[in-house]
């Protein structure tokens, strides 16, 4: 043999070798992950600390709208406000104290850094709104605040920012994304939202702070846009609905539509002569905004289980015209939070859960019985 085809087989050996490590490393990796990941009943896991909490009357009693370590969803039409929500919700991170009786932060010094990332608007509007918050706070510098505007920035190269500035902030405690949509090319690709959620998640746990998101609601309906909406929706610890109260078109109702923790009361703010949003304390809220049901579509996967089990609880397997019946009855009776118990709804519903696994039918026109909720 030549000492160049000798070279070239030492050089495959040496290469075939090289894979055979890594497949052979592979199952202790994996084995270390799980190990990682596995669930101990007797370790003493502290509850997570709240980033942000709402107090709407006089008790002094503060509900968590979001803790360290996970994310929130802010929805709406547009606009409803939502930014200056979201100002209201930097100003509670970044100041002292509670602001306007009602919003604040127990961030401690480890968590004192705050992010604010806006993806629409103009470096003049959101230089506008880091003014409004210097106003809020009384500080005409907040010095542990950083604010970007990345509006001329492609989706890719937002989302290395938001990534690199989140790695890179010592004692982060607070991120605000307001136009989460915008670190995607497309807000109805499955892989990219799917992506999207799935690093919100690592961010909040590896770094263990809140992140506030803000996506618009579809213009004919109350669910966040597209299938980044749903994926955001199904993992976000806090889903909070802005919108125009019906009876006085300068107030913005705040409410809480899903929520992990007890739900906060709604409230109510204007925006000021001088462009700052303003709590109304004591505010009247149209009922018909405070008590408005949930859609059954659009709840996250949790609830809609929950569902299914109470459906299971009556007997252990359902002909589908008899399952149909049945949650139409039950969505309607028991779970009257919930709206959307025609007929057609109640086909969607089910469709959904028996691609997600909840409900299992072995061929077709068998009968279905209750699958297991993969979290």
């Amino acid at each position: 043999m030549t000492p160049t085809f000798v070279s070239k087989l030492n050089h495959m050996e040496n290469v075939l070798n090289e894979i055979d490590k890594e497949l052979n490393a592979l199952p202790n990796e994996l084995e270390s992950k799980l190990n990682e990941c596995l669930i101990d009943v007797n370790e003493e896991i502290p509850p997570p600390e709240k980033a942000w909490e709402v107090s709407v009357d006089s008790s002094n009693d503060f509900t968590a709208i979001g803790t360290l370590g996970n994310f929130s969803l802010i929805k709406g039409k547009a606009k409803s406000r939502k930014s200056f929500l979201v100002s209201m919700a930097i100003s509670s991170a970044i100041g002292d104290g509670v602001l306007q009786n009602t919003l604040r932060s127990p961030l401690k010094l480890k968590n004192q850094n705050v992010l604010y990332f806006d993806t629409e608007q103009s470096k003049y509007h959101v230089q506008n709104a880091v003014k409004r918050i210097s106003v809020q706070i009384g500080k005409v510098i907040p010095k542990n605040l950083k604010t970007y505007t990345l509006r001329k920035e492609s989706p890719a190269e937002r989302l290395k920012m938001v990534q690199y500035a989140i790695e890179n902030t010592p004692n982060l405690g607070f991120v605000v994304i307001d136009g989460i949509r915008d670190l995607i090319t497309s807000i109805n690709d499955e892989a990219e939202s799917t992506m999207m959620a799935s690093k919100l998640l690592e961010w909040t746990e590896k770094y263990n702070m809140h992140i506030v998101t803000i996506l618009h609601e579809n213009p004919t309906g109350e669910k966040a846009r597209g299938h980044l909406g749903t994926e955001l929706t199904n993992k976000a610890e806090t889903i909070i609905t802005v919108e125009i109260d019906k009876d006085n078109k300068d107030v913005s109702i705040v409410l809480p539509t899903s929520c992990r923790n007890k739900p906060f009361e709604p409230f109510a703010f204007r925006i000021d002569e001088n462009g700052i949003p303003e709590i109304i304390n004591g505010y009247e809220i149209n009922t018909s905004a405070s008590n408005k049901k949930l859609n059954i579509l659009s709840i996250e996967d949790a609830q809609k289980y929950e569902i299914i089990e109470n459906v299971f609880n009556i007997k252990s397997e359902f002909e589908y015209a008899e399952l149909v019946e049945v949650l139409k009855r039950l969505i309607k009776g028991f779970f009257k939070q919930y709206q959307g118990s025609g007929t057609n709804t109640v086909k969607s519903f089910i469709k959904e859960s028996k691609e997600k696994g909840w409900l299992i039918q072995d061929r077709p026109k068998a009968k279905y019985t209750i699958g297991l909720l993969k979290v």
